[in-house]
């Protein structure tokens, strides 16, 4: 069986849903296809929460991406009536001295404070002093540091967002393809043939957001470039919830060491929910979506508790409630891809995401709809060409 489209999304993770649901809203007949149902757990996109803030350290280029993406939220929210995006704020601090990486960039906090004063973000700059006194949670602290606080970032929810996003692309007239393993994609006299599975798919264009996927499917350059790490998720029983009031309660990165991987992130609890979720990133040890041990050994959990919870956060005790894998792909410089395939005009790649790519997709999805549709976007997606690999 053939099937006729105008555009084609393979894969319907963060960076797939939002591009489809983007493509429907200008009335695009569009199919997304994807090899679980989504969302699910065995990608890059789930874990009940993860960080958005605007006052972006990484560079100038994401901010009008995160800008968007919290737009989008909320106009998902108003539409879905679901709970996509909590403004808890976020807190981002290090020693004022410490020079270490965080995400390919050094002086976070303060290239997360330039960010702010670009771009005319709501922030505060402020010392340990006052660390210690507004968030009380924090226990650990040296006396050096600072921070920039940006009340208007917080967390999302990422199945519920990947969630809104299918369904309002579904009322819209996409279709979804659920449980349909791509076999290959080409381009051939102005169109691209997509083999799946369930039969054979003719698009005018394809959208390739297959995350940890990506390498194996499009080959070439993207082998190359696109690497997999596994990254774990914990979360631990707090025992005495009196300083996690939600007033007082943001979501934090805190850069504690001089090394790369002295550093951690962490989500406040729920309502009603004595678990904290935390967790750091490693670049080291490379896996596949097709190898990697989905398993939380006990160990890890007490070697990340040791390593950066314990001392620096009240009433988190080391007993697990839950754990989790999840992956991440990353190119040599940390940064997105975003860009035509280099050898073929119809296919556009969104992936390497690095880490830090779920508080952009809503946006991404957008200028990505835009670009096919229209062939410009409202935004510059140009420092996400792979011609900085040449």
């Amino acid at each position: 069986m053939e099937t006729r489209v105008d555009v084609a999304v393979i894969g319907l993770g963060a960076m797939g849903s939002a591009t489809l649901y983007q493509l429907a809203k200008r009335g695009v007949k569009a199919v997304g296809i994807e090899r679980y149902t989504a969302p699910h757990t065995l990608g890059s996109s789930h874990g009940e929460t993860r960080i958005t803030r605007q006052a972006v350290g990484e560079g100038p280029d994401y901010v009008p991406l995160v800008l968007a993406s919290h737009r989008i939220w909320r106009e998902l929210e108003a539409a879905t009536g679901m709970s996509l995006f909590n403004s808890c704020g976020t807190l981002i601090m290090s020693p004022r001295d410490n020079k270490a990486l965080h995400h390919g960039m050094p002086d976070f906090v303060a290239r997360s404070i330039s960010s702010a004063e670009a771009f005319d973000i709501p922030h505060e700059v402020i010392d340990s002093a006052a660390i210690a006194r507004r968030f009380p949670q924090f226990t650990g602290l040296s006396g050096r540091e600072w921070a920039c606080f940006e009340p208007g970032g917080g967390y999302v929810r990422p199945e519920a967002c990947m969630e809104a996003q299918l369904i309002r692309a579904q009322a819209l007239g996409a279709e979804i393809r659920s449980n349909t393993v791509v076999q290959s994609v080409e381009q051939t006299a102005g169109q691209v043939r997509i083999v799946t599975d369930q039969g054979t798919i003719v698009a005018d264009q394809v959208v390739v957001a297959a995350g940890s996927w990506c390498a194996s499917l499009l080959g070439g350059a993207f082998e190359r470039l696109l690497t997999v790490t596994r990254q774990l998720l914990h979360w631990y029983e707090i025992e005495d919830m009196s300083a996690w009031q939600p007033a007082s309660s943001p979501v934090f990165i805190w850069m504690h060491g001089e090394q790369e991987t002295d550093y951690f992130y962490g989500f406040p609890p729920a309502a009603g929910d004595p678990r904290l979720k935390v967790a750091t990133e490693q670049y080291a040890t490379s896996t596949t979506p097709y190898t990697i041990n989905r398993e939380v050994a006990p160990e890890e959990s007490a070697a990340m508790y040791e390593a950066n919870v314990r001392g620096r956060l009240a009433g988190v005790t080391a007993r697990v409630a839950k754990a989790a894998a999840c992956l991440y792909t990353v190119t040599p410089d940390r940064r997105f891809i975003i860009d035509r395939h280099p050898e073929h005009d119809r296919i556009t790649v969104i992936s390497a995401c690095s880490g830090h790519g779920f508080k952009h997709s809503a946006g991404i999805g957008e200028a990505v709809a835009q670009q096919v549709v229209e062939s410009r976007s409202d935004i510059d997606l140009a420092p996400f060409s792979m011609a900085r690999f040449q």
